[in-house]
């Protein structure tokens, strides 16, 4: 049986917690390290769910986890949890199939984004509403960015001002994910880029500094510091 939040939602938000997070250096799956003495994905769902929107979560935990994960999140919200695959992108197509076809909204939200306030789950969502088929977060670059050749050698400056840092939760229609997970040929890292493929325009909306994706072992400290923040 599907697990539900708000009966009057029109959003479902897949969270693809599958992978090994070798960046974070060793240790179980990455979405289950914890931050400040618990998971990162319980921080990540607990945030999902107190999206007004949001009527579905569906993870896609590690084939060997799901009853682990499945009893980890009872406590915190209502989650359905699926067998996740080797490649995010499977990960993401397993979850959506546990969608129905009434959700009109499907975001597709990083665990490892663990303090992601809801704030931005409604901005995406509300993009989506207005009618636009995908939507994503996202800040400007502040970095200085190097075009660089082999050897090291840098070929050029390239214009920051034209690029953007891409967070999540990122929002779809629900045909037009389905249709883009379908048609998918390649193994993209962002579903976005799917629905790019497919000649569809995307949007951006102003992402959150919050939604800072946790991904090697001085960004837990970061993410720790910011969760003591009064």
């Amino acid at each position: 049986m599907t697990a539900q939040l708000s009966a009057r939602g029109d959003v479902a938000v897949l969270v693809p917690a599958a992978g090994a997070g070798l960046r974070l250096g060793p240790g179980g799956p990455k979405a289950l390290r914890l931050l400040a003495g618990e998971p990162l994905l319980v921080h990540a769902v607990r945030r999902v769910a107190a999206a007004p929107s949001v009527r579905l979560i569906v993870v896609a935990a590690p084939a060997a986890e799901v009853e682990a994960v499945q009893e980890l999140l009872a406590p915190v919200a209502p989650v359905t949890v699926v067998a996740g695959g080797a490649e995010r992108q499977e990960s993401v197509a397993l979850a959506l199939a546990q969608v129905p076809p009434d959700i009109a909204i499907v975001l597709v939200h990083d665990a490892a984004r663990a303090l992601t306030p809801p704030d931005l789950i409604e901005s995406v969502a509300a993009a989506v509403r207005d009618g636009h088929p995908a939507v994503i977060p996202a800040l400007p670059v502040v970095d200085t960015i190097k075009e660089v050749a082999p050897g090291e050698i840098v070929l050029g400056t390239v214009d920051r001002s034209v690029l953007r840092s891409v967070q999540t939760p990122q929002g779809f229609r629900h045909d037009v994910l389905a249709a883009a997970h379908a048609a998918a040929a390649d193994q993209l890292t962002d579903d976005a880029g799917l629905v790019e493929k497919a000649g569809l325009p995307v949007i951006c909306v102003p992402g959150s500094e919050l939604a800072m994706k946790i991904t090697r072992p001085l960004d837990l400290i970061l993410a720790e510091a910011l969760l003591n923040l009064p």
